[in-house]
């Protein structure tokens, strides 16, 4: 039996998908009230637990061979930015722990490529270069880079039999809270996009991420850490893609970010006044300066990974949610 903490999730539920082909029977761990759609149909234990609630972490690792933490708290933007740092480090460190307790053989830990320095003008990043709390951008990232050094430092000291993997930007289908790269598609298939600020992206199928992890659990090396990515590509290309897929017109205006800055900061005024998430952040902008582009070539050799072309997962994505009723 294997665990996967967020199963309920994006990812999550992808990689208990991939855990289930793979023939592991699954716990698949949800919060108390979260959703478990994306769990339908599928033969899995369900427990509800939150990853900041030691005691119930233990109880979700109990007897189980192996852990896929999966679970995280992914928002560019929050009332509260704390209440992501504390479910991202101590809900890992909870984890963590539990496995050592119940003496796991191996722990997959999801990470992110935000932990990563970029390569400068656009050189795709590999995984030599690691980001210093100090330098990342926003309580996310900030959160995702003190949750990586909780799992190295477990490792160096207790030997916690863990390997690292650190997706870029997953889309596809069952992304319905969805995540700010979904909420970017659902807004350009519908036509709520006319223009665009320079920036790139690393765009990889769920599916494929998913499978990664469990490459990574066969044959990643304890302490390392594999960018599991797909192709870099700039948001102009994105949005072109997803116009030509849903029979649009593609946007063809780019905005300079420095025009954008009053309106995130109404948006997020406006946010903090109603408690739903504003599709334009001030980090977010911060975060567009730079192209994210990464290399998956260490995943590629060490654990066999493939990526299939990002337009898949795009038109995947598009179909699921269209199926879902959030596109005409």
């Amino acid at each position: 039996m294997v665990l996967v903490t967020g199963a309920g999730g994006f990812l999550g539920s992808a990689v208990a998908r991939q855990a289930l082909a793979a023939g592991f029977a699954v716990r698949a761990m949800v919060r108390g009230t979260g959703p478990v759609a994306n769990l339908d149909g599928l033969p899995v234990e369900v427990v509800r637990a939150d990853i900041r609630d030691a005691d119930a972490v233990d109880r979700a690792v109990d007897g189980v061979r192996h852990v896929f933490h999966v679970a995280a708290d992914y928002r560019l933007w929050a009332r509260e930015p704390e209440e992501i740092v504390r479910t991202n480090v101590d809900g890992t460190r909870n984890v963590m722990q539990a496995a050592l307790r119940a003496r796991v053989e191996r722990v997959v830990y999801t990470s992110s490529v935000a932990t990563l320095a970029l390569g400068a003008d656009g050189v795709p990043a590999d995984e030599t270069r690691g980001l210093g709390e100090d330098q990342a951008i926003g309580a996310y990232k900030r959160s995702k880079v003190a949750a990586e050094r909780v799992v190295r430092d477990l490792v160096d000291r207790d030997r916690l039999p863990a390997v690292i993997v650190n997706p870029s930007t997953p889309i596809g289908p069952r992304d319905a809270k969805p995540t700010p790269t979904g909420r970017i598609i659902v807004e350009a298939a519908s036509g709520r996009m006319p223009a665009f600020v320079a920036t790139g992206l690393n765009l990889v199928h769920v599916d494929d991420v998913a499978a990664g992890h469990l490459a990574a659990l066969h044959r990643g090396r304890v302490g390392e850490r594999y960018i599991l990515g797909g192709q870099d590509v700039s948001l102009g290309t994105m949005l072109g893609d997803i116009a030509r897929l849903v029979g649009r017109r593609p946007p063809t205006v780019e905005l300079p970010r420095p025009l954008l800055y009053p309106l995130a900061y109404v948006a997020e005024a406006w946010a903090r006044r109603t408690g739903r998430e504003p599709f334009l952040t001030v980090d977010g902008l911060h975060l567009a300066r730079y192209r994210m582009f990464f290399t998956s070539a260490k995943a590629v050799r060490e654990l066999g990974y493939v990526a299939r072309p990002y337009v898949d997962a795009l038109r995947d994505a598009i179909a699921w949610y269209r199926a879902d009723g959030r596109l005409a």
